[in-house]
Formats: C-alpha cells, structure tokens, sequence
C-alpha cells in the first residue's frame, strides 16, 4: 500500500478552488493579452491605412497641380496626428528602398517587465511585426506604407496590464481561500459530531446517536449511522442473552455433573473403603499376608476420594452468595496454595466494599478467577500469579499477572480465554489480554449499572 499523506478536507478542497481560481485568472489573463495585442494591431493596421490614403491624396494633388516640383511623400502632415510613444511611420518605394521613415521615441517605463515575462510575450505575440498598405494611384503601385510599433513599448504595455491582473489576483485569491475555509469549515463542522459518535461506538457505547444535519449527504450518513448503531445494540443484547442462557446452561450442567459424581461415584468409593476395611479385619484372622494389599486398596480410594472432592470443587464452588465474594475468592486462592504445596504462590488483594456486588456478577468474577488461575498455571507454567480486585466508580476491575511463559497461540484460541470474553460480554463489561516476555496480565472491569440492569432483566 501506499503512504499518501493525508491532508485535511477542507484544506484540500481549499486547495482545488484556489488553483481552479488561478486557473480562471490565467486564461482571463491571457484574454486580455490577446485582446490587447488584436487592438494594437488593428491600431497600426488602421494607421497605416490613413498614411497610406493620405500619400494617395498627395500624389493626386501634385499630378492634379501639375506642379514640376514634388515633395512627395510627405509624411509630416499626418505623423503630428497618429504619432504615439514608439510608433514608426514609413513610406517603401517600388524596389524596396525605404524612401522616407519617423520614428517617436519611447520613454524608459518605471518598471520593466521581467525577461521571463518578455521572452513569453515575444514567443507568443511577436511585438513589432508591421502593417503595411499600398498606395496605388491611377491602377499604378507607388510603393507602399509602413508603420510598426516597438516591440518593447508593446511589451512593457502588455506587462503594464498584466500586472494589475496581477495584483487583482494577489488580493483576491487569498481572501477568496480564506471565505471558501470558512465556509467549509462550517458546512463540515458535523463531520467533528460523526467522528465523535463513531469514537463512542468504537468504545462500546451502542447508545451514541446522531442529530438531524442540514447537507442532504451528512443526513444519509447520520440516517446508516443511527440505523448500524441500533442494529448494533439489537445484535450485541441478543449475543449476550444468548451467552447468558449457554453460561447458565453450562452452570447447570456442571452442577448436574457433581450430584451424580457425589452420589454415584463417591459412594462406590466409600463402599470400597468400606469393603477394603472389613477385608482387613477378616485377612488379620485368617490371612495375614492379604493386609498389604487391603492397605493398598484403602490408600488407593482415599487417594481417589480427595481427587473427586478437588473436582466436586471446581465443578461445584461453594455457594458465592452465602461466603460472599470475598471470602469466595480468598477460599479459592487458598485452596490453590494448599494443592500447589507452595508453588506456584497464589496472592490476593482487595479495594473497596464488595457487599453490595449482585449475585450475578459475584458468580461470574468467581468463575473468571478460577479459569484464570488454572490457564495461568497448567498452560503458562507460572511461579507467581498476583489477583488484584479493585471496587471503584460504581465498577469492578479485576488483574490477574503472572511471570509464566508467554502463549500467543493458546491466548487466541484457548477455550478458557473465550468462556471468560463470554461471561464478561454478558454482562457489558471489557476484557484485555496480554503477554510479553516477563508474563502475561489479565484485566477485566465491569460497569455495576450495567450489570444490575443485565440482572433485572434476566431475572423478569
């Protein structure tokens, strides 16, 4: 992909109407030249005309007069009426000879155009080319008349109003920018309330609505938002309903599980204790080498009795609403201590008063805490995990970090991960996950509001 800068709208909108004004005024700029440079010869086109019909009204009267002397041509008489700054005037016999010729001086102008200007004008216009007209009396061709303009006179005219263009351009094209920001700026100023509303949808704020706009394109933008935003919400509530039953579910199920595991499995291993004890008492009387093997079958079920109350335990914790949370927590960490016979150490803190926490959320911050300590032990390898709960601003946050072995791979699609998104979904909170080298850290917060609100209506 390519890194093309990003420049603000109005800047760049700006910026095109600049350059299409400055377009405009060159092509007017170039109107005027061309329509300057037409006139001045049309001008000298007429001048030479009137010299040229002039010399044929002077060489009439001569042959009218008859006169034996002639002071034809005589320019004189019409040079003190067409003659301006710079203009030539000429009379060119038949053969080419340049037979008489008046030339006005022009005055150094104030400013010079620049050479770049005058090597453009010269390119383009060709100042100085001439006019010339034949002067034919009686079907004979006498010669003909010049008249030419100084290039530079040409040049510096043209430069003379090009320049006030120019001026006109440098006044107005910076206040005319200036008005079309402003008037951008407004226009678009609701873009800031869009940017604002999808910053709240970014942050889990599904109730970010936008107002009516005036522009016809900001209201089907606002009109899409509204209706994602809604769909959105409708969406993420039946997600979370969804979750809610499938959490329940699975809470109910595990509880289903521990009953028959109590009552089917831990009384066939108490009846063999049992059954283990009375073969005893029997092998001492009548067999005594058959009493290790009854001690064995007795250590063997003991053995597997404290591996079914471990699991009874996870799979059904101690009533949360009853101990509170807590003393849920604090039982909990302990019992991880006392099974791990001193590593990994297991530490717990508390800020605040946890009292007035809802059942709902007790149960499923005990749960979150449960999975997270066997990921952080059994899949991380950790020697040390830390639990932080912290009651503050009518919200819950919750830190687990650990030093085990960072596990991208596990921490994307572990199932643990995922049930613990899930219950933190349900009850409109925010979870983040993070390894690196030195451990891996857990943070979850769940708005109280939010959660209380999720339980009323659960609970109706």
């Amino acid at each position: 992909m390519w890194n093309r800068p990003r420049f603000d709208l109005k800047v760049r909108l700006t910026l095109r109407v600049a350059a299409i004004s400055a377009a405009c005024f060159a092509a007017i700029s170039t109107y005027f030249l061309v329509t300057a440079d037409r006139a001045a010869h049309a001008r000298i086109d007429g001048i030479a005309a009137i010299v040229a019909k002039t010399l044929e009204l002077q060489q009439g009267k001569v042959q009218w007069a008859a006169s034996p002397r002639s002071d034809f041509p005589n320019l004189d008489p019409v040079s003190a009426h067409v003659m301006t700054p710079g203009l030539c005037l000429g009379f060119r016999g038949p053969s080419g000879e340049m037979l008489q010729r008046f030339c006005s001086g022009a005055p150094a102008p104030a400013s010079p155009p620049p050479q770049a200007f005058a090597a453009f004008y010269r390119g383009l216009f060709d100042p100085g080319r001439e006019a010339a007209r034949p002067v034919i009396v009686r079907g004979t061709k006498l010669g003909e008349t010049v008249v030419s303009l100084d290039p530079a006179v040409q040049t510096a005219d043209a430069w003379h109003e090009a320049g006030r263009l120019m001026i006109a351009l440098a006044i107005a094209l910076p206040l005319l920018c200036a008005l079309v920001y402003a008037a951008l700026a407004r226009a678009l100023r609701p873009t800031r309330m869009i940017g604002s509303g999808l910053e709240r949808i970014a942050a889990g704020d599904l109730t970010a609505r936008l107002p009516p706009f005036d522009l016809a394109e900001l209201s089907a933008i606002r009109d899409v938002f509204n209706h994602l935003a809604e769909s959105l919400d409708t969406a993420l509530a039946e997600r979370s309903e969804l979750t809610r039953k499938l959490i329940a579910l699975q809470d109910e199920e595990r509880r289903h599980l521990a009953r028959e595991l109590h009552d089917e499995f831990g009384q066939s291993l108490a009846a063999i204790r049992a059954l283990a004890a009375s073969a005893r008492q029997t092998a001492a009387q009548d067999c005594p080498g058959l009493l290790g093997e009854c001690d064995s079958i007795a250590r063997t079920a003991t053995g597997m009795m404290e591996t079914l109350r471990g699991a009874l335990f996870r799979l059904r914790p101690p009533d949360v609403d009853e101990l509170g949370l807590v003393a849920s927590l604090e039982g909990l960490v302990s019992g991880w201590n006392g099974r791990s016979r001193g590593q990994p150490r297991f530490e717990i803190r508390f800020d605040g008063a946890f009292e007035g926490v809802p059942a709902a959320v007790s149960a499923n911050l005990y749960r979150i805490v449960q999975e997270a300590l066997t990921n952080a032990t059994k899949h991380a390898g950790a020697t040390k995990v830390s639990l932080h709960l912290t009651m503050a601003d009518s919200e819950i946050a919750l830190a687990v970090e650990d030093d085990g072995r960072p596990n991208e791979a596990a921490a994307k699609s572990g199932m643990g991960l995922l049930g613990m998104r899930e219950r933190v979904a349900a009850l409109r909170g925010r979870l983040s996950f993070e390894t690196g080298p030195h451990g891996s850290a857990l943070r979850v917060i769940i708005p109280l509001a939010a959660a209380a609100s999720e339980a009323l209506e659960h609970a109706a």
